[in-house]
């Protein structure tokens, strides 16, 4: 028997004529590089083959390295299960309710009047919206209370099942649920009168603005941080004073299909008040009435044309803050949509209203598959602190480079939306997108690569930097010459025209000058563009002056 050590192979070699591929991978920093070798061993060849691919991080001047995509999810919480009208069964429904639906239709219309009529008499001469409606003009408001059930009625909602009872004011003053229907709110308004926070723009609504205004509403413009921060405010006013309402919040902030628990906005928890979880089903076999991919003509029509339409409403226990130690509104929200989920039965997801967002551009620019453009935005804003017009704006550009029915660019579309010529560092931005390396990208990769640049700690100071670099002048603005002079190390044959393209694209506010403003802004619209500058960049010993914007911050 042969005497065997550890060092020696437990097998002879034994030559073979088929080819071996012995792969090495040398990961140094800033590149992974890939080194294929075919050796053939046969005694009769002489030869090797040598392929050396090698794809370099262009961003890793920044300290910006690899990232990794999370997968998409399968769940579409907006998704309303029976936007076509299937099957024998609804079809004939439809057919032999359509006289039921006419007379429903004239209820609806009788009460909307009639309500809207109580409500203008309620609001006559009361200008003091800053103090609680006077009870004569709440007493007026029960008629519209009164209208709005029969509205319901007419809805198809002859009935609704209640389990658990609404908590007194003094105890609850803020009640949460969550939303899935246009109903909701006309369901409240009868049960609870409360005051409601709701999007400005519901000012401007025929008839339903005047009857929202009665309620006190506090309107909120989602996309200011004036008005959001107005709204909190006013949150703390009207729950602290047992004179107004109990004050009602949707903080999903939009209408899902309800079967998913979407992220909640902390308006609500900000405070610390005591809150009571009412939650709100939908029973169905073949109609589903979520107001998610449906419009609202449509979704009205087959609410009429229902022989009945089920609801369910349910008052869970009230959920206080934690009295033995300082909770904060995240976790506070975290419990109550845990509490509201549970009794649902449905997961949490992280989208939001910006996935919303997200969904319907891409609808609107005829996409074939609208879910693969959401990304739970909650956790993007988390994670790298993007807003949702951002991400909307980065979706535009996304779309503008054409993508194919499975919602994949690939880089020649890539290139020409970025006014980039196919070159060496145009490959490597491509390529630290490409975290898949199969050839194109979907606009999740492209949102987070965009975002994982512009998280990075440097990406700021090298803005300024290259703006400095290329403003050599000293005017306080760059010009086409200026700026070709500053990219040409990166990319050295560029053209008059393809420098033009670059300054437009820079030139945000179309002035025909790149002010430092503009500069910045253009960069974080276009992240991935500061790759141009890092021979400059590096040239000025970027990393030291990084290392002591780094040391400031710690």
């Amino acid at each position: 028997m042969a005497k065997h050590d550890l060092t020696s192979p437990l097998l002879p070699y034994q030559p073979s004529k088929q080819p071996e591929l012995v792969l090495t991978v040398d990961e140094s920093p800033g590149c992974e590089s890939t080194h294929q070798r075919i050796s053939n061993r046969n005694d009769n060849h002489h030869g090797n083959n040598h392929t050396h691919v090698e794809f370099c991080n262009p961003f890793a001047f920044l300290g910006a390295g690899d990232f990794a995509v999370p997968a998409a999810t399968t769940l579409d919480p907006f998704r309303n299960h029976t936007v076509k009208i299937e099957g024998v069964y609804e079809w004939v429904k439809i057919v032999v309710c359509l006289p039921v639906a006419l007379v429903r239709l004239v209820i609806f219309g009788v009460c909307l009047v009639v309500g809207f009529v109580a409500t203008k008499l309620a609001l006559q001469g009361w200008n003091d919206k800053h103090n609680p409606m006077p009870r004569w003009r709440c007493n007026v408001m029960w008629v519209t209370r009164l209208c709005t059930r029969c509205i319901l009625f007419a809805f198809g909602y002859h009935w609704i099942k209640r389990k658990g009872r609404p908590a007194p004011r003094e105890i609850a003053p803020i009640v949460v649920s969550n939303h899935v229907s246009y109903i909701e709110p006309i369901f409240f308004f009868y049960e609870l009168f409360p005051t409601i926070v709701a999007s400005e723009s519901h000012d401007s609504l025929p008839f339903v603005g005047t009857i929202i205004r009665a309620m006190q509403v506090i309107y909120v413009n989602r996309f200011l941080p004036s008005s959001r921060k107005y709204a909190v405010q006013e949150i703390k006013r009207k729950a602290s004073c047992d004179r107004f309402p109990r004050v009602l919040l949707f903080p999903e902030g939009t209408t899902t299909n309800g079967r998913v628990l979407i992220s909640f906005q902390l308006g609500a928890f900000i405070h610390g008040y005591p809150i009571q979880p009412v939650i709100v089903r939908y029973p169905h076999v073949h109609f589903d009435q979520s107001w998610g991919h449906i419009s609202l003509a449509k979704l009205m029509f087959r609410m009429f044309t229902q022989f009945h339409n089920f609801m369910e409403v349910e008052y869970l226990p009230v959920i206080s803050p934690l009295e033995n130690r300082k909770e904060n509104a995240v976790h506070f929200a975290e419990r109550t949509s845990h509490a509201i989920a549970a009794a649902l039965n449905v997961v949490q997801t992280s989208h939001s209203y910006g996935d919303l967002m997200l969904l319907t551009r891409a609808s609107q620019s005829k996409q074939e598959k609208v879910s693969n453009y959401m990304v739970e935005m909650a956790k993007m804003e988390a994670s790298f602190q993007m807003s949702t017009m951002e991400a909307v704006e980065f979706l535009d550009k996304f779309l503008s480079m054409n993508p194919d029915p499975s919602g994949c660019v690939k880089i020649h579309d890539f290139l020409k939306v970025l006014r980039l010529k196919a070159c060496t560092l145009s490959e490597k931005i491509f390529g630290f997108i490409d975290v898949e390396k199969n050839g194109k990208i979907t606009f999740r990769q492209f949102l987070f690569g965009s975002a994982n640049v512009m998280k990075q700690p440097l990406f700021r100071q090298a803005c300024e930097l290259a703006f400095a670099g290329c403003d050599t002048s000293g005017k306080n603005y760059v010009s086409e010459g200026e700026l070709g002079d500053s990219i040409r190390p990166a990319i050295p044959d560029l053209n008059k025209d393809e420098i033009h393209e670059l300054f437009n694209l820079l030139d945000t506010d179309s002035d025909g000058r790149v002010s430092k403003d503009d500069f910045i802004t253009g960069l974080r619209k276009n992240p991935l563009l500061i790759a141009l500058f890092s021979p400059r960049l590096l040239q000025k010993d970027f990393n030291s002056a990084g290392d002591r914007i780094l040391e400031e911050i710690v």
